[in-house]
């Protein structure tokens, strides 16, 4: 590069220069000259933030945390345990197995979103000042929304008695569920996943009313966990109940047969060896308090595998961090309202004047 492109380069970058401290002084000239209007903003701005600031709702944020428990392996993968679930199994009994990946932490989340489990959240039953509602009057009152539907006949007078099913609630009780479940979805549930390496969920409650946003936080929780439970350990729980009814029926048979082959003792007490007749009822007796016995031991030993498969299995969730009162309060300060309301004003006004000013030009 010779010494004279140098030198006309250098010229340009102080021409750019020069026309930039140039137009810099330009607008505050302009600024200048309209200072009385931007002190009436800067006034008006700093109002409208002090009012804000009046007006708007502290919110009150509740977190809770809880860890998924997302094992895959099979309860029977190694050990004795595994070889007594192969005899089970070889036998026709279905002792279960852990649970697969239809609920890993992202379709937790989801289910939690979903309005089946808000909508049993906000119906269940909750004692607030010891009265028992549930959490939609609840947020019915705390939002003032009977005031509101005042106009509406139908509407100012509906009422969510407690502990009526969800299939037995009417067609305006279902409209307001399914628009509080959106606005819920929408304003105040956050939920989401620390970390995808660790099966931690984080849930995040944040409305107008400290006492909602706790019990709805919590309440969630539990919703999902006795659902989560529920639908994972339906299998095992199902092979318990078939098998304490096979152990009850098989007791009940092995009960009736002692006491028969006691009767039939009874009735051949010193009896001549010669006729054997009269014994042959007292051996068949003793022959079925035997087999009972036996199906009874086999079938006991299946039932405490199906009932160790359905602990290990149950719970799938564990809460870790509760919201505890008093929660988080996000509260504007009117002296935080004002800065922002004044300087929010200042450059509006400012890029107002300015642009003008250069339309005009």
């Amino acid at each position: 590069m010779s010494d004279k492109e140098l030198e006309n380069i250098t010229q340009d970058n102080e021409l750019t220069i020069k026309d930039l401290i140039f137009k810099i002084n330009s607008l505050l000239v302009i600024l200048k000259n309209k200072y009385k209007i931007l002190l009436i903003s800067v006034l008006v701005g700093g109002i409208i933030g002090f009012v804000y600031s009046i007006i708007e709702k502290p919110t009150y944020k509740a977190e809770l945390t809880f860890a998924l428990d997302d094992e895959k392996a099979s309860v029977g993968g190694g050990g004795g345990l595994g070889g007594a679930l192969g005899i089970a199994s070889s036998l026709g009994i279905d002792l279960g197995s852990g649970g697969g990946g239809a609920f890993a932490a992202s379709n937790i989340i989801e289910l939690m979103k979903s309005r089946l489990i808000i909508e049993k959240t906000l119906l269940n039953n909750v004692y607030i000042n010891n009265r028992k509602s549930n959490l939609i009057e609840y947020y019915i009152k705390v939002n003032k929304l009977k005031q509101k539907w005042r106009r509406y006949e139908k509407l100012s007078n509906i009422q969510f008695p407690s502990g009526v099913p969800r299939s037995k609630i009417g067609f305006l009780q279902d409209s307001i569920l399914k628009v509080v479940y959106k606005k819920i979805l929408k304003d105040n549930l956050v939920i989401y996943q620390k970390d995808k390496k660790v099966t931690i969920i984080s849930v995040v409650v944040t409305t107008n009313d400290e006492l909602f946003s706790k019990l709805f936080c919590e309440i969630l929780a539990k919703q999902v966990s006795e659902f989560y439970v529920e639908t994972k350990s339906k299998k095992a729980r199902n092979n318990v109940e078939i098998l304490q009814k096979q152990v009850d029926s098989i007791k009940n048979e092995l009960g009736n047969s002692i006491i028969g082959m006691a009767s039939a003792s009874d009735n051949v007490y010193n009896l001549n060896p010669s006729l054997n007749i009269k014994g042959s009822l007292s051996r068949k007796k003793q022959i079925d308090v035997q087999a009972n016995t036996a199906i009874m031991t086999q079938i006991s030993a299946q039932l405490e595998l199906a009932k160790v498969t359905l602990r290990k299995e149950t719970p799938l969730i564990q809460l870790i961090d509760l919201p505890i009162l008093p929660l988080d309060n996000y509260e504007l300060k009117p002296i935080i309202a004002i800065i922002y309301g004044s300087i929010f004003a200042l450059l509006s006004i400012s890029l107002v004047v300015i642009f003008q000013t250069y339309y005009r030009k």
